[in-house]
């Protein structure tokens, strides 16, 4: 697994000391179950930049599933999902519909701001763009990324 997370990106550029707590929540949560996570990397929230760490992660042979985090809201400045997007040969759009659901019953209404993607790119792997925020990052982690990313491997896999 790799992750990826716009999170706290502003604090770099500033040069102050970095806290990527939905980050460190997702690695966290892989390893506990399981995953090796080969990389993680905070990464601005710039098209051509998720763009070139994503096709990095779909071309080494030890990567089978990205998790990006954050830059999915609907400011001008969230452009992971239109970054992913365009490298997916197959789209899960019931994941973002599923997600939207578990998070109306956590949050209400202002689940409608939620964007969120999953799909399969062509080299048989699994991509989830996921938003930044740690309660988003742990209830997506738990109700759909980790009970269904070996099933979405097999079938991706299949011949």
């Amino acid at each position: 697994m790799i992750v990826c997370s716009s999170s706290r990106y502003r604090d770099i550029k500033a040069k102050k000391p970095v806290t990527d707590f939905s980050g460190d929540l997702i690695v966290g949560a892989l390893q506990k179950a399981g995953h090796n996570v080969v990389f993680s990397e905070i990464v601005p929230d710039d098209k051509v930049l998720i763009g070139k760490y994503v096709s990095k992660a779909l071309g080494s042979e030890k990567v089978n599933a990205i998790i990006l985090c954050g830059g999915t809201g609907i400011s001008p400045k969230d452009v992971t999902i239109e970054a992913v997007r365009p490298m997916l040969v197959k789209t899960l759009p019931g994941f973002g519909e599923l997600f939207r659901k578990l998070s109306f019953d956590e949050i209400g209404s202002a689940a409608v701001l939620t964007r969120a993607l999953a799909g399969v790119a062509d080299q048989g792997k699994a991509v989830f763009s996921i938003p930044g925020s740690p309660q988003a990052v742990k209830l997506v982690l738990e109700k759909l990324i980790l009970p269904e990313v070996g099933h979405i491997l097999k079938h991706a896999r299949e011949k």
